[in-house]
């Protein structure tokens, strides 16, 4: 009878299911919550993993632009196939904390950058210098992702933004039909979003570089394309960066990543943004690696992230 409280997870591989459920014991879930006795409530009293009929975990997931989509997980909240994500941790935060139906819809690819594949609209072409050549990269709908100043650009099958709009498109297919894949829902609202990303753009300085800027326009592209002004904001830090001695590209992404939450800057987003700093909650190895598998960094990214979205949604 309550609207249902939509929150969307976006991002690249980080936000996919990459944590082991069973095998390595030192990564597994199964030896985390059996064994080390963590995490109590994702096991019942006979042993099996819980499930939640008030949190729907749903996740589309297609290359590019809109059309090519398919759904890759759609039920009521718990632990089934090999793998889980962060959608775990923050789905249980969520539930516990709102008095509504939640749905976790995610939308994500894996290696997938903020600066070319998920440039938000709006953005416009910028120049940067690269080993003394400098090159103007693309703005949103351009295509290559870069070509040299003065030179003529040309085109190939991908343009800058392209994996955003299939991403948005995607979401929007199951919001236009909700009941098709929230069991009795009629009515919804996009109430936060959810980002874990960077590992792309660290490869690339002149994405870095705009990394900040592409993040701000990021989250009023999304409000915008889901009609959620009020909508909050999560952004979760890459687990191998640690603050006291980022270099480079990562520190730019790093830095990127707390100013968007930081209200003397942008004042405009005070109360409305957090930024969580994974690598306190990262058991080690890095993005690219998907942190070795570790169930734990799984669970505890997610489970932060639903914290700082459950305080922002309070705020």
């Amino acid at each position: 009878t309550k609207k249902v409280k939509v929150f969307i997870i976006m991002g690249q591989s980080n936000t996919l299911d990459m944590g082991k459920v069973k095998g390595d014991k030192a990564v597994s879930l199964e030896y985390a919550t059996k064994t080390e006795k963590l995490y109590p409530f994702m096991v019942d009293d006979a042993g099996k993993w819980t499930v939640r009929k008030d949190v729907r975990n749903l996740h589309v997931m297609g290359s590019g632009g809109p059309g090519k989509s398919g759904v890759k997980r759609n039920d009521w909240l718990t632990v089934s196939g090999g793998k889980i994500g962060i959608e775990t941790g923050i789905g249980h935060q969520l539930g516990n904390a709102i008095d509504a139906p939640v749905l976790i819809l995610k939308s994500s690819i894996g290696n997938r950058s903020l600066g070319w594949d998920l440039l938000p609209p709006g953005s416009e072409s910028y120049e940067y210098e690269v080993n003394g050549k400098t090159y103007v990269y693309a703005g949103y709908g351009q295509s290559p992702d870069k070509w040299e100043k003065g030179t003529e650009p040309k085109p190939i099958g991908w343009t800058a933004g392209i994996q955003y709009v299939g991403d948005v498109a995607r979401a929007k297919d199951v919001l236009n039909n909700l009941g098709d894949y929230y069991p009795g829902a009629t009515e919804y609202e996009v109430a936060g979003f959810l980002w874990w990303q960077g590992d792309k753009d660290r490869y690339n300085e002149g994405h870095a570089a705009m990394y900040e800027k592409n993040l701000n326009n990021l989250i009023a592209a999304l409000r915008k394309d889901f009609n959620a002004p009020k909508a909050k904001f999560v952004c979760a830090t890459l687990g191998q960066t640690i603050k006291k001695n980022a270099k480079g590209n990562e520190k730019l992404i790093l830095d990127a990543m707390f100013a968007i939450s930081d209200a003397t800057k942008y004042p405009e987003l005070e109360g409305d943004v957090a930024t969580v700093y994974t690598n306190p909650l990262s058991m080690g190895s890095s993005s690219n690696a998907h942190y070795g598998g570790n169930a734990k960094t799984y669970m505890d990214v997610g489970l932060a992230m639903g914290e700082a979205m459950n305080k922002l949604l309070k705020n």
